[in-house]
């Protein structure tokens, strides 16, 4: 049924006909998300309201915006890409989350959390400006709905006067389970209040705004979501409506039902052998320092499990904080408590750590604070695509006064510089990916700014990298070469601001070679070649050029976009041609 439907025929269908269509669509996402990866349970619970939307509203004339966009799957199913969904996530296949690029369904490209109540309200005024008639749906849910920026595009909603409708999808859970004021007050609104007045007194909030509340209703009903829809969409002539329903996230799959956390995404285990993560270090790491030193505290944002912070939580929870998807605001919070003498960690993926900038140059920076960012799935982070890819912290973190930034070689190194962080009295950025997959026969002292030879091989090739992956390839180019007769040293630049000026200066090497899991412009590369830009060096880089990097495995990405190390030895050859 699925293959090939129009938004004509599923208009046509009885509600027997669409139930069991939902039903099909669900097994289509279980089925290929246990093969290929992706987010299931957020999923898994949209299906009957996605379902509901095509049937009442008039796509792509409508426009459907989805915060954070994982949660479009079933709308991607409806919409013509039935055919194609298996590649979902896969290079060259269907992206995990809307793409303008991919269909004209997908009327906003959305991955990041907060953004969908804005982007609808440009929608729709860009649509009153222009004369033109459709309706304009945010769809974004609970954990999303804690993020500021919701409550900025909330208070130029009567100074833009147009109408949206904006359905709350409350499930209860981000990544992690909801928290926060807010949805303690979505709470208050979903329980079964007998007493009318007082659960319209606590939906005031909303209609301040400038938004009618609606709520709460059972998202998984088809039928009443349907006739619920139907009504709204009349109403949205005349006013903006906030539309607020429950759904269950796994909804139709126990294990998802039960385990919601931990099937929010799944992922397809790579062949190669993982040591371990960087975030179960993080988590272990300063477990042990919190036990004897009282300032250190945890904070993340809405991310606690991902990032392996779950027993730092459970074991020190006076000095654990989940702020929610509130990333500005962890930031901040950090800093203050800084300036009280607590000791903070801020565990952040790199593609959310972007939301933090000015707060990372004002508030921990300029005031030169003792926070330690912790920054996980830095460099290429695969299936989530571009909005997810931690290709840019390098750049947007070295030009920033009195921050130090780090990268460890391997989980052991990040241990220890997590340990070097704890009496290190000024803000720190600790960049690493997800999964460490070697451990380095050479470990040594981690001494602020100075670097580690790997290979001193005397020739006039040196490979300086940083971070694991970099390294990496630099050491088997160096031994893909050695076994040419071509000698070449490699470093381990673990510290990218400061740089290792002795190291750098004492170079006997003509030919110095850069890899970073990072764009070139601003990044280490970039800052290798100003510091020779007077020299008579030779520098060659090996980094991602200007442009985003879309969804599939990192391996296979890494070496489209030239970051390999086939592509450094065959360099060096050239070089000695």
């Amino acid at each position: 049924m699925l293959e090939n439907i129009t938004q004509a025929q599923i208009k046509q269908m009885t509600l027997k006909e669409l139930l069991a269509l939902c039903e099909e669509a669900r097994e289509k996402i279980t089925e290929t998300v246990l093969k290929s990866g992706g987010h299931l349970s957020s999923n898994l619970g949209m299906v009957e309201l996605t379902v509901a939307l095509h049937y009442v509203f008039d796509f792509p004339k409508d426009k459907v915006v989805f915060d954070v966009g994982h949660q479009c799957y079933t709308h991607k199913l409806l919409s013509g890409r039935c055919g194609d969904f298996s590649t979902i996530r896969q290079k060259g296949g269907l992206s995990g989350f809307p793409k303008r690029a991919e269909s004209e369904f997908d009327c906003y490209d959305t991955g990041h959390a907060g953004t969908s109540v804005s982007a609808a309200l440009g929608i729709a005024k860009a649509r009153d400006v222009k004369g033109e008639d459709f309706s304009v749906i945010a769809v974004i849910g609970d954990g999303s709905f804690n993020n500021g920026l919701v409550y900025e595009a909330f208070n130029s909603l009567r100074l833009l006067n147009t109408n949206v409708l904006l359905i709350l999808n409350d499930n209860g859970m981000s990544i992690a389970p909801t928290v926060g004021s807010m949805h303690e007050y979505l709470e208050i609104l979903s329980e079964d209040i007998s007493h009318k007045q007082k659960k319209d007194r606590h939906a005031k909030i909303f209609e301040r705004f400038g938004f009618a509340y609606d709520g709460v209703y059972d998202g998984n009903d088809l039928e009443r979501m349907i006739d619920k829809l139907t009504e709204v969409k009349n109403r949205l002539k005349n006013e903006s409506v906030i539309l607020h329903v429950i759904t269950k996230k796994g909804k139709g799959y126990s294990f998802c039902e039960e385990n919601p956390e931990a099937t929010h995404g799944i992922s397809i285990k790579n062949a190669e052998a993982v040591t371990e993560e960087y975030s179960a270090v993080l988590g272990r790491t300063l477990s042990r320092l919190a036990e004897k030193d009282e300032r250190i505290v945890a904070v993340t944002a809405a991310m606690t499990t991902p990032l392996g912070l779950s027993d730092f939580f459970k074991k020190y929870p006076k000095r654990s904080v989940d702020v929610g998807i509130c990333e500005e605001h962890a930031t901040i919070l950090c800093a203050s408590m800084a300036t009280e003498g607590l000791k903070p960690y801020y565990a952040v993926y790199s593609t959310f750590l972007q939301r933090s900038f000015d707060e990372i140059v004002i508030d921990i920076c300029e005031q030169n604070l003792p926070v330690t960012l912790c920054i996980d799935r830095a460099g290429i982070s695969g299936a989530d695509g571009e909005t997810h890819q931690g290709v840019f912290d390098l750049s947007f973190l070295n030009f920033i006064p009195n921050l130090t930034v780090a990268v460890p070689k391997d989980t052991k190194e990040f241990e220890k510089m997590l340990e070097f962080s704890a009496n290190f009295n000024a803000p720190l950025a600790i960049r690493y990916p997800r999964a460490g997959k070697r451990i380095f026969d050479i470990q040594s002292e981690i001494v602020l700014g100075k670097w580690e030879k790997l290979i001193d091989a005397n020739g006039k090739y040196v490979i300086i990298a940083c971070g694991e992956r970099a390294v990496t390839l630099g050491i088997v180019a160096a031994e893909t070469l050695s076994a040419s007769g071509i000698a070449v040293s490699v470093i381990n630049a673990r510290f990218v601001k400061p740089l290792d000026t002795e190291i750098l200066d004492n170079l006997k090497e003509t030919h110095i070679i850069t890899v970073e899991d990072n764009m070139l412009l601003g990044g280490f590369g970039s800052l290798i070649d100003v510091y020779f830009s007077e020299s008579d060096k030779k520098v060659k880089n090996f980094a991602y050029g200007d442009g985003f990097i879309p969804h599939g495995g990192v391996n296979e990405l890494m070496d489209e976009f030239g970051v390999s190390s086939g592509a450094i030895v065959d360099y060096i050859k050239s070089n000695e041609n």
